[in-house]
């Protein structure tokens, strides 16, 4: 499998007024989408189009912090500033996904409200316009409690298999897997960073070449159940 991963250059920013589907098919004609390829999109300009934006008020750090309790339904660690949180998602992450950056100044980007619905919504525009079956993944850049450094992952998924399934099957020796499950949906999600950045404005890319399984996968499919997360 080869794959190709081509960023969506000259999006422009985007706000509440605009039309995120419309602007990425604006984006996406000069690469002629088609069937198996697969486009990601980080959270910050669904979040945009979707209103979930906030203005500060007030002392900065003392609104972030409402705000990301506002956000959380669960408060799983403090240090300092950091807050590691449970989101309304099921998600467990820094500061309950509130981010300022690639925010306008004074203001806060929080999550998308249902990132699982905002990516089926983008996907089926884009059938509409290309008359391609496009999987989409919105992403975001998470920590992780075992590694050092961030990256990309999959909080939104809509016409792909999130998590590849391959207990039952055997290994190249023959040895069958018993726990291997592939979180498929992240691994594209970190591929497509790689040409996005974290500074240079582009906010989507295209994977080319991915030829595994399509189907109802969302991102909640990803979420660890609290009953096996040894972290908790």
């Amino acid at each position: 499998m080869n794959l190709e991963i081509c960023p969506l250059v000259d999006v422009p920013e985007v706000s509440s007024a605009d039309d995120i589907a419309s602007v990425l098919i604006t984006a996406l004609e000069p690469l002629n989408p088609r069937d198996g390829d697969v486009l990601v999109v980080t959270h910050k300009i669904v979040s945009k189009a979707e209103g979930a934006v906030r203005t500060i008020t007030g002392d900065e750090e003392e609104f972030k912090r409402r705000l990301v309790e506002g956000e959380s339904v669960s408060i799983i660690r403090r240090r300092g500033e950091l807050i590691i949180a449970e989101t309304k998602h099921g998600f467990v992450c820094a500061n309950a996904g509130v981010d300022r950056s690639n925010a306008a100044p004074g203001t806060m980007i929080l999550l998308p409200k249902d990132p699982d619905r905002s990516a089926h919504r983008i996907r089926l525009r884009l059938q509409q316009a290309f008359g391609a079956d496009l999987p989409v993944i919105i992403s975001d850049t998470f920590g992780r409690p075992w590694r050092r450094g961030l990256t990309d992952i999959a909080i939104g998924v809509s016409g792909l298999i999130a998590v590849l399934d391959l207990r039952g099957s055997t290994d190249w020796s023959g040895r069958e897997l018993e726990v291997t499950e592939i979180a498929v949906a992240d691994e594209l999600a970190a591929a497509a960073d790689l040409v996005m950045g974290k500074a240079d404005g582009i906010p989507a890319a295209l994977v080319r070449g991915y030829q595994g399984p399509r189907g109802d996968g969302r991102g909640s499919d990803l979420v660890r159940p609290v009953d096996e997360d040894l972290f908790r």
